[in-house]
C-alpha cells in the first residue's frame, strides 16, 4: 500500500527537511482538505504525524487528528510523542488504525510488549528512523549507538510485524530510497513488513522499491512539490 504521509505542526500540515525543524515549509495551512484530497483519489491509506508530539513527547495535535479521524473513512497510522500505554489507548479509542511507536522502542521494550499484548501486532507498527546507520530518537534530535538490524530483531522477538525504516539522510530531499539498504533489511528479515519512507521523487522510485519486495511505502515531499500526483500512486499501488 502506498501512505501520502501529512505532517502536522502547530495545526497545519508542514514538511520539514531532512527532519530539521528549522527548515519548514507549509503545506496545506488545512490538513482535513488535504485528506479529502487523498480521499478523492481513491487512496485508502493515510501515514499521520503529530511533529509537535515527537519533539515534546506527548501528543500536541490531538483536536486535529480527532478532526481528521471524525472526518475520513482512510486506514490512518499515527505517530509522534507516543511514549505511554495510555496515549496508544487514547489514539486507538480514537479510531486510529495504527499507532508508531519510536523512541520508546529503543527506551522501554517492555512497554512495547505491553502494547502488543494488549492490542496484538497489527495495531502497532515500530518506526526506525536513522542515519549512517544508526537509530535517531526524540524526533531525529538524539542519535543512539544501536543498528538499525538491532532495533528490529528486538522488536521483531517481542512480536512485532510492521516496521517503518527511514533514512533521514534521504527524507525530504528526493533523491530516491536507499534501495540497497531496505532490500538488505528486507531480506534479513523476511517475515517483517519492512515499510520504507523518505527520498521517493518520482513513480519509478515507487516501481523499484516494489521490485525488490518492498510493499508499502509512504510518500511526503515528492506529492507537494510536483513531482508525483495522487493520482499516480492510485495507478502504481
Amino acid at each position: 500500500m502506498i501512505f501520502p504521509a501529512i505532517d502536522l505542526k502547530n495545526g497545519q500540515s508542514v514538511r520539514l527537511y531532512q527532519g530539521d525543524y528549522q527548515q519548514e515549509t507549509i503545506i496545506n495551512p488545512d490538513p482535513l482538505a488535504q485528506v479529502a484530497q487523498i480521499q478523492a483519489a481513491g487512496l485508502s491509506h493515510l501515514h499521520l504525524v503529530d511533529l509537535d508530539g515527537a519533539k515534546a513527547g506527548r501528543p500536541i495535535n490531538l483536536a486535529i487528528i480527532k478532526k481528521i479521524r471524525v472526518a475520513s473513512p482512510l486506514f490512518i497510522e499515527l505517530g509522534g510523542g507516543i511514549r505511554t500505554l495510555s496515549q496508544v489507548a487514547q489514539y486507538l479509542d480514537l479510531g486510529i488504525n495504527r499507532v508508531i511507536l519510536g523512541s520508546i522502542a529503543l527506551t522501554k521494550p517492555k512497554l512495547v510488549a505491553q502494547c502488543l499484548q494488549e492490542y496484538g501486532p497489527e495495531k502497532i507498527v515500530i518506526g526506525v528512523d536513522g542515519r549512517k546507520g544508526r537509530v535517531a530518537t526524540d524526533g531525529w534530535l538524539e542519535k543512539s549507538n544501536q543498528s538499525f538490524s538491532q532495533v528490529v530483531k528486538a522488536m521483531q522477538v517481542l512480536g512485532v510485524k510492521h516496521f517503518i525504516v527511514t533514512d533521514i539522510s534521504r527524507d525530504g530531499t528526493l533523491t530516491g530510497p536507499n534501495l540497497s539498504f531496505l532490500q538488505a533489511l528486507q531480506q534479513e528479515f523476511p517475515t517483517s513488513n519492512i515499510i520504507a519512507s523518505g527520498g521517493v521523487a518520482n513513480r519509478q522510485d515507487l516501481i523499484n522499491l516494489k521490485n525488490i519486495g518492498i510493499q508499502d511505502v509512504i510518500v511526503g515531499r515528492a506529492l507537494y512539490d510536483g513531482q508525483l500526483h495522487l493520482t499516480d500512486l492510485k495507478e502504481v499501488e
